[in-house]
């Protein structure tokens, strides 16, 4: 179970970072309005919104590698799974990233995010599933 900690762990830190470097107000744009005031656009908040989430999975991860027991395993890997479908869902279906497609958080950062959750998601289930089938450690 450490490497499946190490992987939730390396994924939480890619999960957490990557998206403060690749939304658009790290690149210097964001949307002025009528008034004059700027604003972050929405790949901001997602790249904040992956802040939370990536302290979460971290935490997630350094609990699988301490965890000896069946069921503390299996409940902590539908934990990661979840984790894991909602990194993907902040940056496609709650929040979002930039409608531009030329736009970095689009190209980049998106994307990024959507495998670091399917691979998270799938280390969780194959965690949950391993943990019911193996036997119990003294």
């Amino acid at each position: 179970m450490k490497v499946v900690a190490a992987i939730l762990v390396i994924a939480a830190l890619v999960i957490a970072i990557v998206p403060q470097f690749t939304d658009c107000l790290s690149q210097g744009r964001s949307l002025t309005l009528a008034n004059g005031n700027t604003v972050p656009m929405k790949c901001h908040w997602t790249a904040q919104a992956m802040i939370a989430l990536g302290i979460i999975l971290a935490g997630i991860g350094a609990a699988v590698g301490f965890s000896k027991r069946r069921e503390s395993q299996r409940n902590l890997g539908l934990l990661a799974a979840l984790t894991g479908a909602l990194v993907v869902l902040v940056p496609t279906v709650i929040i979002g990233v930039c409608a531009n497609d030329a736009m970095l958080c689009k190209s980049l950062m998106q994307p990024i995010l959507i495998l670091s959750g399917v691979i998270v998601a799938a280390v969780g289930m194959g965690t949950s599933i391993f943990s019911v089938r193996r036997p119990e450690l003294a």
